[in-house]
């Protein structure tokens, strides 16, 4: 098991996935590592379900901790192509929160979930004694629709292309430089630019668009592990090779700046908000207009191929063994005050 992040591979396959419960005819897609869902049958329906930890960063602000929060929490149903519909919330709220900062959380989830057309259906909220920011409960969202509209993880085929929404390093920029712009030793145009990528960290509407435009075969948002790391899981979940071109790789700006600042290697860095697609080839023109059409940057960055793993420029990549945000975070948390 990794020391902070999700746990690997090995560990999961050895620890998590033998021991799975019941085993039910209407579970159509169960546990796989770097899988972002599960799916069941339901009355002819599929229901796709996907369940995160939910974390606040109070020197975000409420309002901007909260609007990251329910898009995580969205993010890994949307993958799915199909639009989430119902999310479930458990708050574990530290106890010096106050009714009015949860106000502001609470106002936020219901605006963001009535623009997404979701509904909150169930939850629990209390504040206890022990916990503490971040990390302050879990969410499950399900996404209720036809199995024909289902985009699986496992979808990649050889012929199909690959795409990619905004590029590599989004959270260092959007996240890290927003939370710790005191520290950050950059000209203030580009601490602007990176800042201007925090609404960027959501791939909720570049999958939904995705999959509504063309003929999308499998997404994955690169989330711990960043876009090396999808890229291996996608790769891995089809059992197909991806040929990438890192040259057609967009970057946003403030990204790079902001990567080099804090030592990080963007690729291999969390970017929620990064989305790897791969596409049948008659699709590729329709998902990029579409996604354009909705102010969303996106390029075709390689192709989808017979054998395994991921290559970029010809040389295989491995998902790096442990994403460089976290020692970003605890540092300078540290040396602003944070913790």
């Amino acid at each position: 098991m990794t020391d902070l992040g999700k746990v690997d591979r090995a560990f999961f396959d050895e620890q998590i996935y033998p021991r799975l419960g019941a085993d039910r005819p209407d579970v159509r897609l169960g546990p796989r590592h770097g899988v972002d869902f599960g799916v069941l049958d339901v009355g002819g329906r599929a229901v796709v379900v996907a369940s995160d930890p939910l974390s606040l960063t109070p020197a975000l602000g409420f309002e901007k901790a909260a609007w990251f929060a329910v898009h995580v929490a969205l993010s890994d149903a949307a993958v799915s192509g199909i639009a989430p519909s119902h999310l479930a919330v458990t708050f574990t709220l530290p106890p010096e929160m106050t009714d009015a900062e949860f106000e502001t959380v609470w106002e936020t989830f219901d605006r963001e979930a009535t623009e997404l057309g979701v509904s909150i259906v169930t939850g629990h909220t209390a504040r206890y004694g022990g916990c503490q920011y971040p990390w302050v409960g879990g969410a499950t969202a399900l996404a209720v629709g036809d199995h024909d509209d289902l985009v699986r993880p496992d979808g990649a085929t050889p012929g199909d292309r690959l795409l990619v929404t905004k590029g590599p390093g989004v959270e260092v920029a959007g996240f890290l430089v927003t939370l710790f712009e005191d520290a950050v030793d950059l000209p203030a145009s580009t601490i602007a630019d990176a800042k201007e990528r925090f609404y960027d960290m959501s791939p909720v509407r570049d999958a939904l668009t995705a999959a509504a435009a063309g003929p999308v075969t499998a997404m994955h948002d690169a989330t711990e592990g960043g876009l090396r790391g999808a890229l291996v899981e996608v790769a891995r979940a089809g059992g197909v090779r991806l040929d990438v071109e890192s040259s057609a790789v967009p970057s946003l700006p403030g990204v790079e700046a902001a990567c080099e600042f804090f030592e990080i290697d963007p690729w291999a860095a969390t970017s929620e908000g990064t989305l790897v697609v791969s596409v049948d080839p008659s699709g590729v023109d329709a998902v990029l207009a579409a996604l354009d059409e909705e102010g969303i940057p996106a390029a075709e960055i390689g192709a989808v191929r017979d054998g395994e793993g991921a290559y970029v420029d010809g040389e295989r990549v491995e998902p790096p063994e442990s994403d460089p945000s976290w020692a970003v975070f605890e540092e300078y948390a540290e040396t602003v005050g944070l913790e």
